[in-house]
């Protein structure tokens, strides 16, 4: 079943979160590191790395956008904006390109543009936050048409969904290579350049990357790369403005403290084995993670029974015919990923998108399990990353739904705690139409902001909570309090 994301972060057995759709199970660390065994460190690049910082290779674009636009995607609503989507080569010699959609606003001359990314590793940007988040459609039930969504972030920006790195969704490489966090960065940073190229009148627009998930990583350490590559003189300066990351995996230790701390007070695990969690497992590193702290592990993860980690409070998608649950409260349906996979996978679908265009045998899915059972370069925590885009000038949220499971609110707040910044707005409850949306911080140089009732796919269970959220984003303004 190829309908959720699955978030697989942990170290050799323990369950933790990389997103990936579908209810194939849920893949442990303890399998990826089985799979990759000991190739080489899993840090990130360093700063004397000056190689990293050279001009990348631009393409030639001429014609291309014209090329990209999209017609009519098969049993869309009519809309009045316009939609691209298509390849940019980011490395000519190895074919390695990137795939991407990209919605426009109706008013685009005037919205800034905002780059999304999923995570995984190796979980698709246009399954996700196109197909079932933010983007303007999704996909009926029948798997053949679409649904206007009239809370897309296209209202106020224009939104790019890249598929990154190559092998995710329908972006590919004619060569073997890498999956690492490094390799990604550079790929990313090589496609936006390149796309700017072929969409000239968005270069000096105001920019911003947000994504959720595993992009915890993707997200700083591409907005880093970026700030170092506008030093040079000769590259094209990419106008970033600011950063947000949603149930963002960020911190190993955190990771592991907050998923069980959550699933203890939310009354999904016993306080025996919540006991013997605090007095066996040490989480302060990968290599820190002993066989007896597994085994509790595995233990404490079957009090939990068959709950939906994304959104502990959400039906289970049972079946995708017409027997399927109807949708829950927060008006998304369970099975939503799954009418994404077969929309997705319709010949006429992949030739309105200009996508497969290498006729890769079999169907396309929304995570790749190879790149993450072969990702090389994962950091215990981007925490240092982060410090370093905070002394920047850019805008940075953090923003949790409350009810995931899998990178859940906790997890967060232990992290902000180390990152140590000073409060300058205490905590308030944010509202829309009178309730309670959320509730917010204000750090020096940081935000963080809760959205009530949604799961790890903030805009899928809290559409209308996540639009507001996004434009006090755009809008460098906290969410708004009570009105007096």
């Amino acid at each position: 079943m190829k309908g959720e994301f699955v978030l697989f972060l942990s170290f050799l057995g323990l369950v933790a979160s990389v997103q990936c759709y579908g209810e194939r199970g849920y893949y442990s660390l303890r399998e990826m590191m089985k799979a990759r065994g000991s190739k080489g460190s899993m840090n990130y690049r360093t700063e004397d790395d000056s190689t990293e910082y050279s001009p990348v290779y631009v393409a030639p674009q001429v014609g291309l956008k014209e090329a990209d636009k999209i017609i009519m995607l098969p049993g869309q609503p009519k809309v009045n904006f316009a939609q691209y989507s298509g390849y940019v080569t980011v490395d000519h010699k190895a074919g390695r390109a990137l795939f991407y959609y990209f919605s426009e606003s109706e008013d685009p001359s005037r919205k800034p543009v905002v780059l999304w990314l999923n995570g995984g590793p190796g979980c698709s940007s246009v399954a996700g936050g196109a197909m079932t988040e933010l983007g303007p459609f999704r996909v009926n039930s029948d798997g053949k048409t679409l649904w206007y969504n009239k809370y897309a972030w296209n209202n106020l920006a224009n939104v790019l969904f890249l598929e990154s790195p190559a092998g995710v969704g329908f972006s590919y490489s004619n060569t073997s290579m890498d999956y690492d966090d490094k390799q990604t960065a550079v790929d990313s940073y090589t496609f936006l350049v390149n796309w700017l190229e072929r969409f000239p009148e968005y270069k000096t627009r105001d920019f911003y990357i947000i994504g959720e998930s595993y992009a915890g990583h993707y997200v700083p350490q591409l907005a880093d790369l970026i700030l170092e590559k506008n030093k040079i003189t000769n590259q094209t300066v990419i106008n970033l403005k600011g950063i947000a990351i949603g149930n963002a995996y960020i911190d190993l230790e955190d990771q592991y403290n907050g998923i069980y701390d959550y699933f203890w007070t939310h009354a999904m695990m016993s306080d025996e084995h919540h006991g013997e969690i605090e007095s066996t497992c040490n989480f302060s590193s990968s290599n820190s993670i002993s066989t007896a702290c597994i085994a509790v592990l595995d233990k404490a993860d079957a009090d939990r029974g068959n709950v939906f980690f994304y959104d502990i409070y959400a039906s289970l998608c049972i079946s995708s015919s017409s027997n399927s649950p109807s949708k829950q409260s927060s008006g998304f349906d369970p099975c939503s990923g799954d009418y994404v996979f077969t929309y997705l996978n319709t010949p006429e679908v992949q030739k309105a998108l200009h996508a497969n265009v290498t006729g890769t045998p079999g169907p396309w899915d929304s995570c790749n399990d190879t790149i993450f059972l072969n990702w090389k370069d994962m950091p215990d925590s981007v925490l240092p990353t982060i410090k370093k885009l905070m002394t920047s000038g850019l805008r940075i949220w953090i923003y949790s739904g409350d009810t995931d499971g899998r990178v859940p609110v906790t997890t967060t707040k232990y992290s902000l705690t180390k990152l140590g910044s000073p409060v300058k707005t205490p905590w308030y409850p944010w509202y829309l139409h009178g309730e309670v949306g959320g509730y917010v911080v204000g750090y020096q140089n940081l935000t963080f902001v809760t959205v009530r009732g949604a799961g790890h796919f903030v805009p899928s269970y809290q559409p209308e909570r996540a639009l507001t959220f996004f434009s006090s984003f755009l809008e460098g303004k906290l969410p708004p309090g009570r009105a007096k």
